[in-house]
């Protein structure tokens, strides 16, 4: 008896890192960042807590439920195995139409796109590193375009 209670206990001590309600789908639909493949579209939203959380959206268009179910496990698999969450975040993976025709190592190849797109810093900060660099380079351009109109 003192065995089962041990295993039942382990596994409440595991992390959850699935999002449960529609306030918070909805929550990241809205404020998230979208990436996007053929297949699939990424919502990344910025979290509070340190573990991640993510949620797995896939439309009753894709077909019955055993097709989208086994869609769901597939999605679950290769985000666990490839460790793809950063922490401080929370994700919903998004399947388009026609996602559950392909074949295992076509989504995963899609999702490590995906993930691998979020996790890459945006053109916008980099222009904020480099701004300065930036603005004496565009000033020294637009002088010598003036400089070259009134020469002619």
């Amino acid at each position: 008896m003192e065995e089962k209670n041990s295993q039942h206990n382990s596994t409440k001590e595991r992390s959850d890192h699935r999002l449960k309600k529609n306030k918070q789908f909805n929550y990241i639909f809205r404020k998230g960042e979208r990436f996007s493949t053929k297949n699939f579209n990424l919502y990344v939203a910025k979290s509070r807590f340190e573990d991640y959380k993510i949620g797995f959206s896939i439309s009753k268009k894709e077909g019955k439920a055993t097709k989208r179910n086994l869609l769901r496990r597939r999605l679950k698999e290769i985000v666990r195995i490839h460790q793809l969450p950063q922490k401080h975040f929370n994700y919903v993976l998004q399947a388009r139409i026609g996602a559950c025709e392909l074949d295992f190592d076509q989504i995963e190849n899609q999702i490590i796109q995906l993930f691998s797109k979020a996790s890459m810093p945006k053109q916008s900060d980099k222009v904020e590193i480099d701004n300065s660099q930036s603005l004496s380079l565009a000033e020294g351009q637009s002088k010598s375009l003036q400089s070259g109109a009134r020469n002619k």
